[in-house]
């Protein structure tokens, strides 16, 4: 299965599950999910810091949550999270040096022969007035990362990798950071050359390993992760061979009806 750019959502899904990276990636299956709310209040937070990163009072970034609101679809059990996100996010920001970019699209070339890149989206990047390079990456969710998560964390790597590319900086004047505006807290921390090096062969290891699969080769690894996974109703681990391929094949016929139409 021929890949050449691979993204840590493409690595951890692959991780997680074969097969179902195999439904994503290749044949492009949409996922079901029963709830939604995590996802686009989290996509929503997100939507408001990045239009928001030079208001410089609550109303400027209430005005601009309510224009984007519409958008966005999740429990009104959230809403008494937005005001709270708003105001953290407001003293946080105050404290924030030169914004280079927001939502950074990036596509570093690791090899040009071998043809790998990786890409991702990269929340903020910020520099300091000492030079340095912060990437913030926000995160929602109630669980926060500890220091040797971040030490751990795959994703942020990956940014850190990009910045030192695209930017030329060097890795020792990078930081990364998760900052959760639920709480207020900002865990960050610094890879060493060694932890990068270590990162990308795991990714072009990866990539090869993928490139010489077939479709018949994405199996399906039961594991905890089923308990949050879309594709259940297509996976042999929950279903009979024979309702998967009759379910497969359903979904193949309407996308060729929908194309006709």
């Amino acid at each position: 299965m021929f890949i050449n750019t691979i993204s840590e959502s493409k690595s951890k899904t692959f991780k997680e599950c074969q097969l179902k990276y195999r439904y994503r990636y290749v044949d492009r299956i949409k996922e079901e999910r029963t709830n939604t709310d995590p996802l686009h209040f989290g996509s929503y937070i997100h939507k408001i810091f990045e239009d928001g990163f030079q208001a410089n009072t609550l109303d400027q970034l209430t005005v601009i949550a309510e224009n984007v609101k519409k958008d966005y679809t999740f429990s009104e059990t959230y809403n008494p999270k937005i005001k709270v996100c708003l105001e953290n996010f407001l003293r946080f920001n105050a404290t924030l040096a030169e914004t280079v970019s927001t939502e950074m699209v990036y596509e570093i070339i690791y090899d040009k022969e071998k043809d790998l890149k990786l890409n991702g989206i990269i929340d903020r990047v910020i520099k300091g007035k000492d030079g340095g390079y912060l990437i913030i990456d926000y995160k929602t969710s109630k669980r926060e990362s500890t220091e040797l998560d971040m030490y751990q964390d795959r994703q942020m790597m990956g940014y850190a990798y990009a910045i030192h590319k695209k930017l030329g900086v060097s890795l020792a004047n990078i930081s990364v950071a998760h900052y959760y505006p639920l709480t207020n807290n900002f865990v960050a921390c610094k890879y060493s050359p060694n932890q990068i090096k270590q990162y990308l062969k795991e990714k072009v290891d990866q990539m090869w390993k993928i490139r010489k699969m077939k479709k018949p080769d994405f199996k399906a690894m039961q594991n905890q992760f089923c308990n949050w996974c879309g594709y259940k109703n297509l996976c042999p681990e929950f279903n009979s061979g024979l309702v998967c391929e009759q379910r497969l094949q359903a979904l193949k016929d309407a996308k060729k009806t929908k194309k006709k139409n």
